[in-house]
């Protein structure tokens, strides 16, 4: 009699090999040759037709909407909402860009039924806000509650933050080493003096007093931000709006948004409410960054107080030579300027790498800044000391 017996199992018909088998079907999505034999049921089954109407539909060419969602917007919006169940968030953010740009769905975003079940992020903002003049009044206000929950979840992330770290910025410049009596900050004063503490007496004798002038809350800084709106740009745009409420709330800061393509917009007046900035952007056409400089410098009133932050990927359609002219003009005044190639969390895009080394000349550095980032990066420029760039 025999005693051995075989210890080898097939991993298809062992626990982990049949889900390393069912992880494969929803990533091969089936067919003649994807080899797994694997039959979906139930959620799988439910998942698999979701990625297939996004994958195995042929990408979008111009002459009609995708055949795997369909053409009307209850069918889209039926898709979005069932994505919505079977995948995480970030995973459903991924899908949407993937629909926009492989299917042409954008025109669907124009029916409040499918854009009320979209996955709300950065990214669909500025698909809405490129559509412009072509989205419907009967779209408008929904656009404007998927805009307005994106930029609201952006600055209950980022307000307290730059709020603090600007914050403590401004009332660093303002610190005067002969305060009044009643304007002296006493904990400042004493860790400035804790060298001259005697023990003799247990007090420490201040030889210098830190306090804060008594116009402390008029305004001591100028922010000028100036936003290329360029297609490329549009998550950069929509962080700019948001922080641009955030700056504009700060008393001793006086800021100015300035939006710009081959024209320029202030959008300063609607800095209370980043959705009606956003609204007033036109995200698309060409770029002309010289004329956008030269409304801002004609805008400064004191350099030495003011900092100017451009915003773009330096793709110049003005006048370059006059570009980098005004940006010499404006340093040579006393203000503080910074070039971000992106306000984002996607890191540097394309950019002209020809002008940002031609920017790096005259000592304004161009590189990419992540929204967490920014707030130190103000600081920094409002202070006048070295802006800490991150590597890379």
């Amino acid at each position: 009699m025999s005693t051995s017996t075989s210890t080898s199992t097939s991993t298809s018909t062992t626990p982990g090999g049949d889900e390393r088998l069912r992880r494969w079907r929803l990533v091969l999505g089936g067919g003649d040759a994807e080899g797994t034999g694997r039959a979906l049921t139930g959620t799988d089954a439910a998942m698999d037709g979701a990625l297939t109407a996004l994958y195995d539909t042929a990408p979008h060419d111009g002459r009609g909407r995708g055949a795997g969602l369909g053409a009307s917007a209850p069918s889209v919006a039926r898709w979005l909402g069932d994505i919505r169940t079977y995948f995480p968030s970030s995973v459903v953010q991924v899908m949407q860009r993937d629909a926009i740009d492989r299917l042409g769905l954008a025109t669907l975003l124009l029916e409040p039924e499918a854009l009320e079940a979209v996955e709300a992020d950065v990214h669909l903002v500025g698909t809405l806000l490129s559509l412009g003049k072509a989205m419907p009044e009967r779209t408008r206000e929904t656009a404007r509650l998927v805009v307005r929950k994106v930029t609201d979840e952006l600055e209950r992330r980022l307000a307290s933050r730059t709020r603090a770290t600007l914050g403590g910025a401004l009332d660093r410049s303002a610190r005067i080493s002969r305060p009044r009596h009643r304007d002296i900050d006493w904990d400042r004063t004493i860790r400035a003096n804790l060298k001259h503490y005697l023990p003799e007496h247990g007090t420490v004798v201040p030889e210098r007093l830190v306090g804060h002038g008594r116009a402390s809350r008029a305004v001591r800084k100028e922010v000028v931000l100036c936003v290329d709106q360029s297609g490329s740009m549009a998550a950069s745009v929509v962080h700019a709006a948001v922080f641009g409420a955030v700056l504009a709330s700060l008393r001793s800061l006086a800021t100015r948004l300035v939006v710009f393509d081959t024209s320029v917009v202030d959008l300063t007046e609607r800095l209370d409410d980043p959705v009606d900035v956003l609204f007033g952007t036109r995200l698309g056409g060409g770029t002309d960054i010289n004329r956008a400089l030269a409304y801002c410098q004609s805008r400064i009133t004191r350099p030495a107080d003011t900092v100017v932050v451009l915003i773009s990927d330096l793709y110049e359609g003005g006048i370059r030579d006059e570009m980098l002219k005004r940006v010499a003009a404006m340093k040579a005044s006393g203000a503080q300027f910074v070039s971000l190639l992106s306000l984002s969390d996607e890191g540097a895009p394309a950019y002209d790498r020809e002008h940002a080394a031609a920017l790096a000349g005259l000592g304004v550095p161009a590189f990419a800044c992540t929204p967490d980032l920014f707030p130190e990066i103000m600081a920094a420029a409002l202070e006048k000391r070295p802006l800490p760039i991150p590597e890379g």
